[in-house]
C-alpha cells in the first residue's frame, strides 16, 4: 500500500481532521477521504494498483443451493469456501467471530448473526449493539485477538500486511475469512450470501439480499425522470471525486446521472481524478454530495467558495452532506445512500 513507512500514524491523524491540501496524484491514498476507508476496504481505492480478486463463492463437499429464503438450507459443517481469492476450513457453526470490517459487521447483524459476534473493529460503530473495540481494522494486533479466542476471523484484503496476518490466525488454528471490496452489487449480494453460510443463517442473508435488491429497484424506478443530471461527489475537499468506474461511481450510474468526473483528465487512470475548481465551475454540478461532510465540509462552507456561487447546485441549494459511512459500506445501509440520492434528485427540477 503507498501509505508511507508508517501507515498507522497517517491513517490515525488524517481521520480526525482533514487538512487543506494533498500531494499530487501519485499520494491519492493519503487524502483524508481516503484514509478511513481504507479500514474497510471500502470502495474507494485505485483500481490500477488495488485489483482485488472478484469475489467467488465455492462450497465444497456439503454444498448449499442458493436458491430462495423458502428453500435454504441449513449449513453443513465442515464446510470449506473460497472468499476473497482464499480458501476457509470451517469446522463448526463459529459462536466467537471478531470483525475487522464494518461493513461485514453491518451484514452479519442484519442476518441474525450478531449474537454470534464477540467483538469488533473501532470502526465497526453501526449498529448500535455491536460489540466495538479498540482493535484495529488496518492494523490488527496478532496478540490481541489470539487472547480473545475467536472460532472465526473476518479480515480485509485491504488491511496491512494481509497475506501475513492471515497465515498468522491460521498457525493459531483459527479459521480466517477473507473479504474483498466488491465492485458490482452482484458481489455484494455474494458476500451477504457467504456471511449467511459461514454463521448459517442462510434464509435471512437471502432475505436481505431480496430486500435490497427489491428496494434498490423501487427508488431507482421513482427518479427515473432525473436521468441526466449532472452531479460531483466530492471525496475531499481538494476536489477529488470518484468516476463511473469505481464502485460508489456505479451507485450514480445506476440513476442515469451524469458523473462529471467522468471527462476529467486523468479519468481513466485510477478512477479518482483530482478535479479543479476551474473544471467544476465550467462543468456546472447540478448537484454536489458531500463524502467528506463528516469530517468538517458542509453545504455552506462549499457555497462560500471562490466563484461558486455561480454553480447551479450552489444556486438552487443542493448540495448534499452525506450522512457518515453509508457512501463508504456496502452492507445493508447500501440501501440508504440510494435513497438519499433518490431524495435529492426528486427535488430537482426538469
Amino acid at each position: 500500500m503507498i501509505l508511507g513507512s508508517k501507515p498507522g500514524r497517517l491513517f490515525y491523524r488524517r481521520c480526525i481532521r482533514p487538512r487543506r491540501k494533498v500531494g499530487p496524484p501519485s499520494t491519492l491514498l493519503q487524502s483524508p477521504i481516503f484514509l478511513p476507508h481504507l479500514s474497510e476496504g471500502v470502495f474507494f481505492m485505485l483500481r490500477a494498483r488495488f485489483r482485488l480478486q472478484a469475489i467467488a463463492i465455492s462450497i465444497f463437499v456439503f454444498a448449499t443451493v442458493l436458491g430462495s429464503p423458502a428453500q435454504a438450507a441449513e449449513s453443513k459443517y465442515p464446510l470449506s469456501i473460497k472468499f476473497g481469492g482464499y480458501t476457509t476450513k470451517i469446522a463448526k457453526v463459529p459462536k466467537r467471530i471478531i470483525s475487522l470490517s464494518p461493513s461485514a459487521t453491518e451484514i452479519f447483524f442484519a442476518i441474525g448473526a450478531g449474537p454470534q459476534v464477540m467483538a469488533v473493529d473501532s470502526y465497526s460503530n453501526f449498529p448500535a449493539n455491536a460489540p466495538i473495540t479498540e482493535l484495529s481494522a488496518y492494523e490488527p494486533s496478532i496478540e490481541a485477538i489470539v487472547a480473545m479466542k475467536p472460532d472465526l476471523i473476518l479480515l480485509s484484503a485491504t488491511s496491512s500486511k494481509a497475506k501475513e496476518t492471515r497465515n498468522a490466525f491460521t498457525k493459531f488454528g483459527i479459521a480466517v475469512l477473507m473479504e474483498s471490496a466488491p465492485t458490482t452489487l452482484a458481489e455484494v449480494y455474494a458476500q451477504n450470501t457467504v456471511l449467511g453460510i459461514v454463521t448459517n443463517n442462510q434464509s435471512q442473508a437471502l432475505k436481505l439480499n431480496g430486500d435490497m435488491r427489491r428496494s434498490i429497484k423501487s427508488i431507482i424506478a421513482k427518479a427515473k425522470n432525473k436521468t441526466g443530471v449532472r452531479i460531483f461527489h466530492e471525496l475531499d475537499n481538494t476536489y477529488y471525486s470518484a468516476t463511473s468506474a469505481t464502485f460508489i461511481g456505479k451507485v450514480y450510474k445506476d440513476f442515469g446521472l451524469i458523473n462529471i468526473a467522468d471527462a476529467a483528465a486523468g479519468a481513466d487512470a485510477s478512477g479518482y481524478p483530482q478535479l479543479t475548481a476551474e473544471y467544476l465551475l465550467k462543468s456546472d454540478p447540478q448537484v454536489i454530495l458531500l463524502a467528506d461532510a463528516q469530517y468538517g465540509e458542509s453545504a455552506a462552507i462549499v457555497a462560500a467558495r471562490p466563484g461558486w456561487a455561480g454553480i447551479s447546485a450552489v444556486k438552487n441549494a443542493k448540495i448534499v452532506e452525506l450522512p457518515a459511512d453509508i457512501s463508504s459500506r456496502w452492507g445493508p445501509r447500501l440501501v440508504d445512500f440510494y435513497k438519499t440520492i433518490g431524495a435529492v434528485l426528486g427535488k430537482v427540477s426538469g
